[in-house]
């Protein structure tokens, strides 16, 4: 993977990811290797502002988010948040601008290598597909710090695994394994730890290969299933699915499948 900073990690925000672009895909690695990526608040903002201007790109489609072969990310910055008083932390919202990552209608890939522990692993469920190499471990262990999850962990890790399993994994912080993670339902793909990023970078590049408006409509119409009742889902994804008929993609699809060829996308 290209060395190349990103062209948003300006300022204060410099060296904290680093960012490239193949055929359609934009690529965040997170860049604190001496801190096992540990997200401080440069890297938050960093990370959310590459996200954003990529979505705002119509030649990218489809972004992956990998860290370094030792973790992804090993939870949030300690030392950063360790002498806030409760004060500091409830009128800054203290990590509510990772909340623009799961606004990002891109579809986003984790390739997770290592460590995902703690705001690690949250920031992993902010993702739409996982891909975690045989050796990545998985938890939320801040607990053990006094503290809850506080980047999401105990609510999306409960609707990813389930009740049980995310007591079990934030009440006493418990790691666990690729394979778990996988046969719970956090993971999308397990993979052998030198072909994590290769695999993502795949399936992404499948991804921007796809119609651009109905990748970015499928992924809010998946998203939306979380978070309204049974009846209301259904009734939201028939209205995108209606609304896709107005696309020249559409168009081209149904004509292409009918055509026995492959479709030629025009993202319109």
């Amino acid at each position: 993977m290209s060395d190349q900073t990103a062209a948003q990690d300006s300022g204060q925000h410099e060296g904290v990811i680093r960012t490239e672009t193949r055929d359609g895909v934009g690529v965040i690695r997170l860049n604190r290797p001496k801190a096992l990526n540990a997200l401080n608040y440069d890297t938050m903002v960093a990370v959310v502002d590459a996200a954003e201007a990529w979505e705002r790109d119509e030649s990218i489609s489809a972004i992956v988010l990998t860290g370094s072969e030792k973790a992804f990310a090993a939870g949030a910055d300690i030392k950063e948040m360790s002498s806030k008083s409760y004060t500091e932390m409830y009128q800054s919202d203290w990590f509510a601008q990772w909340q623009r990552l799961t606004q990002v209608r891109l579809p986003i890939v984790a390739a997770v290598n290592g460590y995902a522990l703690g705001g690690g692993c949250e920031l992993a469920m902010m993702c739409d597909i996982i891909v975690a190499g045989e050796g990545a471990k998985f938890g939320q262990p801040e607990i053990n710090l006094g503290v809850i999850p506080g980047m999401g962990g105990s609510q999306r890790l409960t609707r990813a695994v389930g009740k049980a399993k995310a007591m079990d994994m934030i009440l006493t912080a418990r790691n666990i394994g690729a394979d778990e993670a996988e046969r719970a339902g956090l993971v999308s793909r397990v993979v052998a730890d030198d072909a994590v990023v290769d695999t993502a970078l795949q399936i992404a590049d499948t991804i921007a290969q796809k119609s651009r408006p109905a990748a970015m409509l499928a992924k809010e119409a998946v998203g939306a299933a979380f978070e309204t009742p049974l009846a209301q889902g259904l009734t939201f994804e028939r209205r995108v699915f209606h609304s896709l008929f107005a696309t020249e993609d559409q168009k081209e699809g149904m004509a292409a499948f009918a055509e026995r060829r492959d479709p030629t996308f025009k993202n319109r």
